[in-house]
Parts: structure tokens; sequence; C-alpha cells
């Protein structure tokens, strides 16, 4: 072994500290570091790529990717240096094929009719069927719509049918629509038929995808987030959304509140998530569970039991931040090499263990 790990950061963005990388990303460093391993950030660019991938194959047993998509143009050559990379046995952490399968806004729907997520959950990849099947869904309550791509809210709408009580079955192009983004809570009024136009937007591209799922009126009470450290919930975020009229965004730059917790003051949703992460993993791809990831929660009311449960909104494996745990970096690192150690890490859906 070479005992030497690449941490892949991109440039930009607002997750970086006073000296341009993340500030989660050097405890790992110096975690590594008392293990008796060593660890650098490389910033990736496409116009790098191939100098950047020669560099890790020779020197590394191992990267973390830690660049959040959004601050590429386009992640297509990254994704590919990386497959590259894991074909000629760089351990990835996670696997680019595990980062956009758990990543993407449409592994919601791969896990409909589980404990977690309900039935009524659609994805749309094209705008004909947009067209054809949003109006249908929206006329059985309000929605939600989120973008595959993007951050801190945006792309994420609330959308309420304004004078309901006109329309059965399916509302039609024409009715009036309220208009609310996640990313700052601010509302406007479209026609049905210009919302589906606007969104045309996050439909292109190769990632271009729209999620839709009923609005849980709970999420006033806070969504919780689960970070997750392989199959171990380590540590919950509740955040709460600002008490003003519309405001659904649990983002900080929304104003949202958020409070820290241990995993034990959510007993019953970490042991719900733990016991699903096998079926996660199988329904997602069967790829190795990414070393970092996230789960967002949001409560609701069984309509037969009268009883909470909680609701899977979304997904994060592409660049998870825990500025405000650094002391997992421990955890981070005896994770990594123990995947390294072990077995286990091979998964023989991959390109270079397929017979």
């Amino acid at each position: 072994m070479k005992k030497h790990v690449v941490i892949f950061e991109a440039r930009g963005g607002s997750d970086k500290g006073p000296y341009g990388f993340r500030k989660d990303s050097k405890p790992i460093i110096d975690s590594l570091k008392k293990r008796g391993w060593t660890a650098e950030i490389i910033f990736y660019r496409d116009e790098d790529r191939g100098e950047i991938y020669r560099y890790t194959y020779e020197k590394a047993d191992a990267y973390i990717s830690r660049v959040n998509p959004g601050n590429l143009y386009d992640e297509t050559g990254y994704f590919q240096m990386l497959k590259e990379l894991v074909l000629h046995g760089i351990e990835g952490l996670p696997h680019p094929d595990a980062m956009n399968a758990y990543g993407a806004k449409n592994s919601v729907e791969q896990l409909k009719g589980t404990e977690i997520v309900p039935e009524d959950v659609y994805t749309y990849y094209d705008f004909d069927t947009l067209k054809e099947n949003f109006p249908k869904s929206l006329a059985r309550n309000v929605r939600v719509l989120k973008q595959n791509r993007g951050s801190t809210g945006e792309g994420i709408w609330r959308v309420e049918v304004i004078d309901r009580k006109k329309y059965k079955d399916e509302i039609p192009l024409d009715a009036r629509l309220k208009l609310t983004e996640a990313k700052d809570n601010h509302t406007e009024e479209k026609s049905l038929q210009e919302f589906l136009e606007f969104c045309i937007q996050y439909l292109e591209g190769n990632n271009g995808l729209i999620l839709d799922m009923p609005f849980l009126e709970r999420i006033k009470e806070g969504e919780i987030r689960v970070l997750m450290l392989r199959n171990k919930v380590v540590n919950v975020v509740h955040k709460k959304p600002v008490s003003k009229k519309d405001a659904f965004s649990a983002t900080l730059f929304s104003g949202a509140k958020y409070r820290y917790d241990k995993p034990e003051k959510w007993a019953e949703l970490v042991k719900l998530v733990e016991n699903m992460v096998p079926t996660i993993q199988q329904r997602l791809g069967n790829y190795d569970i990414p070393l970092i990831w996230t789960a967002d929660f949001i409560l609701d009311t069984d309509t037969n039991t009268k009883k909470d449960r909680y609701v899977l909104g979304e997904i994060n494996a592409s660049c998870v931040g825990f500025t405000t745990f650094l002391e997992l970096s421990e955890n981070i690192a005896d994770e990594v090499l123990a995947l390294l150690d072990s077995e286990s890490a091979v998964n023989t859906r991959w390109g270079p263990f397929r017979r």
C-alpha cells in the first residue's frame, strides 16, 4: 500500500473556508496522519484531468470525493476520471456511480412503497411526461417539485392551485398557481402552462429530471437530517423553517433554525434508517454505501393508524459537510482504513470485477 489518500475538491462555492478548501477536509487529513497515513487536497479542473488522474493513480490508494457538482460547469469529465481511477484499482469513496445513484433526486422515487417513501411520488425526465402527469398529481394535493441539481433550496417549489374548488380530476393549463421557492420562501403566481414551461430548464442536460412529491404540512415542525457514516447514524440535525406565512424551507439561507442532536434523541428514526440501509442499498443499485451521506426526513401522520411516520425528502452523497461535528474526522479516518483493509470494499457490480 502507498498509504496515501487524495481528497478531491472544486474551487469556489459557499462551502469553502478562508484558504479556499472545505473547513472539514483538513481534519480528515490530520486524523489520517495520526494513523500513519498521508493525505492531500487536489482541486479538480477539466483542463487538468489527465495530470490529476496520473498523479492520483501513482500516489494514492483511495480518493475521497468532496466536490459539489454544482461547482462544476459540467461534471461529465470528473465522473469519467473517477471511473477510470476505480477501474485501475483506486478505491473510490464513493464510487461515481454510487454518488449518482444516491445523490440524484430520483433516488426517492426508487424507494417508494417502502416504509419511508409513499406511493404518490413521481419522476419526470421529459416535458411531455411532465405536462401529461403533473396536472393529475396536482389535482390530488399540494405538491413539491424538485430539480435534480441545485443547492440551498434553489429549484424546489411548493405548488398550490389558487382556486382549487373550481376543478375536479385534473387541473387545466390556465389554472392559476401559487408558487413558493425553498431558496428564500418567496412567492409568485403563474398559470400552470407558464410554470410547466418554466420547468423545462430543470429537464435539460444529461442529469435533467424533476421529482414530484406531496407537500407535507408538518414540515413546519422541522426537517430531520440524519448524518450517516456508511451504515450508521452518527449525528442528527433538526432544521425548523422560519415562522412566517408560506415559509417551508429548511435551509440556513432562508432563515431556518438548526439544532444539532445526538442520535439517542431520535432513537425511533435512527432505528428505522439503519434497518432500511440494506433496502436502500439494494434499490439504489447495490453499490457500496457512500462513506458520508445524509437523508432528510419530514414528519407525516399515517392516515390509517394516525401515528407519526417519517417520509424521506432526499438523499445527499456528493459533498456532505460536517463542519459542526469536526470530531467525526476520527471516525471517518477509521472507516477509510477499515474499507481499504476489508475485502468487503470490493463490489462485483463495478467494472473491473465483471466476468
